[in-house]
């Protein structure tokens, strides 16, 4: 496939597609982004293909130079490009592109790139959200002033070693969302340590982390947030051993994947109370009705609330029309998926 085709000035108009499902994606094109895409591109029918198989899919997808993906896409596989010859663009208003772009897309010179980096800002937050709370005993403060009816006996908890002055945070993986906690912490007088096979001790510095083993990491923090991708490399990484490793007390949160922890270890050891946690990803991703991980009191269970909602959803169509923009203008694009790197991701 022949390089994409860009020429300056934005005035340059390709025919553009959206596939995604509409039940699903309610607030990611803000009126004001739908307009920007409306005056920069061709875009012969709005309505978002939901299916590939059909007579509309067919014509559409003829003529069709940049596909404005979402969450609810149809897989786009290698003979993708059968029926969408003239493709040169796939931007993707969400996250992950590879569970559902076939490497061979890229490997032919389609450019894809995605709005992670838009989704990673509210995981962000809420996982500072999460840190703050945990360090401050929110949740037990909480449990015991509904369960006493009065504050002296509550206040008993301050005495503990709790606070958010001078405790060490762990970071498991320097991804996106990994990189932008950190930069949200650094208000804040906490010791960040950072675990990443692919950074180097200077970078973490750069950062403002340390770096340390990941047995090492497990030890020494008060809080252990996790922000390493699903690959097969990192499929429960985090097992019995190394759950054992994490401290009496300390809080554990996963934003990341039900899949980087071995969920019965993770299960019996919360369930012993040796440990807290925030746990947004579960493996299963609903959890059977009978988990003790619903009703427990050192367990803060959400589903998978941690990415972009409702109004948050705004920041992911805006990136991706800026980065339309920046095709047709011939800009590089600020957020394009390396294939080499491709496994690597979330």
């Amino acid at each position: 496939m022949s390089e994409p085709s860009q020429s300056g000035g934005g005035a340059r108009r390709p025919r553009a597609a959206f596939a995604l499902s509409p039940a699903r994606t309610r607030y990611v094109f803000a009126d004001s982004d739908r307009a920007k895409l409306q005056e920069m591109c061709d875009i012969p029918d709005p309505a978002p293909l939901e299916t590939f198989d059909d007579a509309r899919a067919a014509a559409l997808l003829a003529e069709t130079e940049a596909l404005i993906t979402g969450w609810g896409c149809a897989p786009i596989e290698a003979s993708f490009l059968d029926k969408a010859p003239k493709l040169r663009l796939i931007a993707h208003a969400a996250g992950t592109v590879k569970t559902f772009i076939a490497p061979e897309i890229l490997a032919r010179g389609v450019l894809v790139t995605q709005a992670g980096a838009a989704n990673a800002l509210p995981v962000a937050e809420f996982t500072l959200a999460a840190i703050l709370f945990a360090n401050k005993a929110v949740f037990r403060f909480r449990d015991q002033y509904a369960q006493s009816r009065g504050a002296r006996q509550a206040m008993t908890i301050a005495d503990e070693p709790i606070g958010n002055y001078r405790k060490i945070i762990g970071i498991i993986g320097a991804s996106r969302i990994g990189r932008r906690v950190i930069e949200l912490l650094k208000p804040f007088d906490f010791d960040i340590l950072l675990h990443d096979p692919f950074v180097s001790a200077a970078d973490a510095t750069a950062m403002g982390a340390t770096l340390l083993e990941l047995d090492d990491l497990l030890r020494a923090s008060d809080v252990v947030s996790l922000h390493a991708p699903s690959t097969p490399a990192t499929r429960h990484m985090l097992d019995a051993r190394r759950l054992s490793l994490i401290r009496n007390g300390a809080t554990f949160i996963n934003t990341a994947r039900g899949a980087l922890v071995d969920h019965a270890a993770m299960e019996a050891e919360l369930a012993s109370g040796r440990f807290n946690a925030f746990i947004d990803v579960t493996e299963p991703e609903v959890l059977p009705p009978e988990s003790p991980l619903y009703s427990l009191p050192n367990v803060v269970l959400t589903p998978h609330i941690a990415g972009a909602l409702g109004v948050e959803r705004e920041r992911l169509g805006a990136l991706i029309a800026d980065e339309i923009r920046r095709y047709i203008s011939g800009e590089p694009l600020q957020h394009a998926v390396d294939l080499a790197l491709l496994d690597r991701l979330a």
